[in-house]
């Protein structure tokens, strides 16, 4: 059995409790930028009352183009994330791509996330979910909903209840996803909670030749549709400046947009909850 509620530092992400919000910038450029980002980000989600796990990554193994940023690495991205945790008290989730990055990115990061390409990665889940971590596996763009239960019964099977699945869309042949929204009330079915992953959804995956598209202004669209369906929580990448940004641009949230695409979350959710 998987936990219906797990606990991330002092945000607990589940069943009957308030929806929670995992955002932050693709991937971490530098220290300094991963701070300013988290404190901005505190400020809205404090203001809201929404709880808040910060996210980025220090590696991106899956992009594109060889010729594409894929971050500062573990060793300074692992780095910033502790300054981010030590000056914000926030709990931290991080990408890892390999088993042999599980162990060191557990002495930092609050929850190790496996990328929607690798959730069948079955030595890469072991490796995560025997830290201890809470672990949450993106639904691959090639699996349906109901192929997580395998990737859950291999995380669990460590003894690690602590499993979160996010959906992120559906192959919708090329450079293209759709999201169908049965995945959320499907895959709580397996007892543990679902994040709905609306920026991802957006992404027109490898459309620009040699990185992703996407079209953020059907963000908050897809993360209302997600939180009516029932997600637990909205993982979001959020950025000053997207079209600056040297990952996943096109689809990131801009900052001074993000409290008000909140506001109304948090207005759908109330209406669910009260629909009972």
């Amino acid at each position: 059995m998987v936990s219906k509620v797990v606990r991330v530092g002092d945000v607990l992400l589940g069943e009957g409790r308030p929806l929670a919000l995992i955002a932050g910038p693709c991937v971490i450029e530098n220290e300094k930028s991963a701070l300013r980002h988290a404190k901005a980000i505190q400020k809205i989600s404090r203001r809201l009352g929404v709880p808040l796990v910060y996210k980025s990554s220090y590696d991106k193994a899956n992009r594109s183009s060889l010729g594409s940023f894929r971050g500062i690495g573990i060793g300074q991205g692992l780095d910033a994330l502790r300054r981010v945790k030590e000056e914000t008290g926030l709990p931290v989730l991080t990408d890892v791509h390999s088993a042999s990055e599980a162990e060191g990115a557990a002495e930092f990061a609050d929850v190790l996330q496996i990328p929607a390409f690798l959730c069948r990665q079955t030595d890469l889940l072991l490796a995560a979910a025997r830290t201890g971590r809470a672990v949450n596996v993106k639904k691959g763009q090639f699996l349906s909903p109901w192929e997580m239960r395998n990737v859950v019964e291999k995380l669990v099977s460590t003894g690690n209840k602590r499993v979160l699945l996010t959906e992120r869309g559906t192959f919708f042949g090329y450079h293209a996803l759709v999201n169908d929204f049965r995945s959320i009330p499907v895959m709580k079915e397996f007892g543990c909670p679902v994040i709905f992953d609306a920026t991802h959804s957006v992404q027109a995956p490898g459309g620009k030749g040699k990185s992703s598209g996407g079209d953020r202004r059907f963000v908050p669209t897809l993360a209302r549709a997600g939180v009516a369906a029932g997600c637990d929580g909205v993982f979001m990448e959020v950025h000053e400046d997207p079209d600056r940004a040297p990952s996943d641009g096109p689809n990131m949230v801009v900052l001074k947009d993000l409290e008000k695409l909140l506001e109304s979350l948090l207005r759908v959710s109330r209406a669910v909850r009260h629909a009972g």
